[in-house]
């Protein structure tokens, strides 16, 4: 194990994205944790303020990932500095990427439906994260035999291909079936092989003139949402919490 990391991991100078990696999903996952514990009133936390105004921790996270980032950039990819850069900046995107429907909404919506989005980039920002630094890369590798580059060739093919899969099912309106489809392959062949949901780019530019696709995919779409809306919800909710319920207009 300790020659496949320093030969896969350090010695391409990947060592600070696995860093980054890794402090950008604990911190998700301790700040998703913290974030539950103030909402229940449980533990010693509690919000933080300053003069009546609530201080969301994506401003600590934009401070974090801007010195991670600018640190990265100059320290280069191997040495402490590196990765504690990586560290930093993993820990910064963290505590962003977890306010994330905060920034596209411009509002406090974390526990809304609407906060959900951030849980879903997250995942995918860990899926491609981690596709790049599984893909068995030849550049700045040593003494690469001709079968070890070719079997090396081969991985990196396998991840453009599986990556485009990853593209066409997100064309076809399967956000999630997509961000699996980054880590199993055989997931983006089935997305590809069924139909688009509707509303799609690809169900508009490929079931304009065809009625039966048209209706056949809304009706798919509807059983699909009926029967996985109750687990999917219930795996949701224990990632990144139950929503507050609607309250009414006017009330």
């Amino acid at each position: 194990m300790g020659h496949w990391l320093h030969r896969n991991i350090v010695e391409p100078g990947k060592l600070p994205l696995l860093l980054a990696l890794t402090a950008f999903v604990l911190t998700f996952l301790i700040t998703r944790v913290v974030t539950r514990l103030i909402r229940a009133g449980k533990g010693p936390f509690g919000n933080v303020s300053s003069g009546g105004v609530h201080i969301h921790h994506v401003v600590p996270g934009v401070v974090l990932t801007v010195i991670g980032g600018f640190g990265a950039v100059a320290s280069g990819r191997h040495g402490f500095g590196a990765g504690l850069c990586a560290v930093v900046f993993g820990m910064g995107a963290g505590l962003v990427l977890d306010e994330f429907a905060l920034i596209l909404h411009l509002d406090d919506v974390y526990w809304s439906e609407e906060g959900r989005k951030s849980v879903e980039v997250v995942v995918l920002t860990v899926a491609l994260v981690g596709l790049v630094l599984a893909g068995f890369s030849p550049f700045g590798v040593n003494d690469v035999s001709q079968g070890e580059a070719q079997d090396r060739g081969g991985v990196i093919s396998s991840v453009v291909v599986n990556f485009l899969f990853a593209i066409l099912v997100l064309l076809k309106g399967k956000t999630r079936m997509a961000i699996f489809s980054v880590i199993v392959p055989l997931v983006g062949l089935i997305g590809l092989i069924r139909l688009a949901r509707p509303g799609s780019p690809w169900a508009r530019r490929f079931y304009a003139r065809r009625p039966r696709a048209r209706a056949r995919a809304v009706l798919r779409a509807y059983r699909r949402d009926k029967r996985w809306s109750g687990p999917r919800r219930r795996f949701q909710d224990l990632i990144g919490g139950k929503p507050d319920p609607v309250r009414p207009v006017g009330r």
